[in-house]
């Protein structure tokens, strides 16, 4: 399975301006979110890009992407119907192949030389179905995340067989149903903000959207529960960091977990210290 497209969503409530901001990435050099979620996506031999925005934001986007716009089609949600229908109107982008999906409020950094990206789709392309990227991630973040339960894939450390995608779940439901052998007490496996799809995805998503109203939000995880249900689906624990740029201090966090994993880390550091060194004592 060779992924060669990817789909990246940005059109959700105000999610939009999220990747219009500049930070500095690990090289030094500034650059918009956009850019470094697109250079995470090119590291993994994806050749095409399509981004989903809202209606009016494509001057914006182009600007924002740089040199890189020559790679990108820009498809328009023309309603603001969820997650899911943002992923579902690239459905002619895609056109029946596998594709590499990433969110536009989530930076990544990984802990070794293989970006995250890269690190996704050799899996995915090994084991030729759809793989998710996950993280342990303790339960006072579960309001934020997709969670996954499962399994572990005997043999292969940190790839997990999913059996079941909740949304958001309680820490309870959590507790009752997303349990996966291995992990710390109190730590779930919950989304990347990364996925590798095929083209089956479409598939559920227009199933959805066929048994729903016209506006009826259209959300992406019910259709990973079936996707899990329907082929073999897994689930690959990164070796690696997400940061959601969407909440609050996100960006600030985002920063420095770039700049303390790049080539300014000495300078950034000595920066803080001098900078906690100032704080007046209480």
């Amino acid at each position: 399975m060779r992924i060669k497209k990817a789909v990246i969503t940005a059109a959700g409530k105000n999610q939009n301006r999220i990747p219009l901001q500049s930070l500095v990435d690990r090289d030094g050099v500034q650059k918009t979110a956009l850019q470094i979620i697109i250079e995470e996506v090119v590291s993994g031999g994806v050749e095409e890009i399509a981004i989903v925005i809202r209606p009016g934001d494509q001057k914006a986007y182009t600007e924002a992407a740089g040199d890189w716009v020559g790679r990108i089609t820009f498809v328009e949600q023309p309603q603001p119907r969820g997650y899911g229908h943002a992923l579902y109107c690239s459905r002619e982008f895609v056109s029946g192949e596998p594709l590499l999906h990433l969110v536009s409020d989530h930076l990544y950094v990984s802990n070794e030389n293989r970006r995250c990206a890269q690190q996704l789709v050799e899996i995915a392309t090994e084991e030729s179905c759809s793989v998710s990227a996950v993280q342990a991630t303790r339960e006072s973040l579960l309001p934020y995340y997709g969670v996954i339960g499962g399994i572990g894939v005997p043999n292969r450390p940190h790839l997990f067989s999913i059996e079941t995608v909740r949304e958001k779940p309680t820490p309870t439901e959590a507790e009752q149903h997303l349990l996966v052998p291995g992990l710390r007490t109190g730590h779930y496996l919950c989304f990347f903000g990364m996925h590798v799809f095929t083209p089956a995805i479409v598939d559920l998503l227009a199933e959805q959207i066929s048994n729903s109203d016209t506006t009826d939000p259209i959300h992406l995880s019910p259709a990973l529960a079936a996707l899990a249900a329907r082929e073999q689906y897994r689930a690959l624990e990164i070796s690696g960091n997400r940061y959601n740029i969407g909440v609050k201090f996100g960006l600030l966090n985002a920063q420095f977990a770039l700049a303390l994993s790049g080539c300014d880390r000495q300078e950034v550091l000595a920066q803080l210290v001098e900078l906690l060194a100032q704080r007046p004592q209480h």
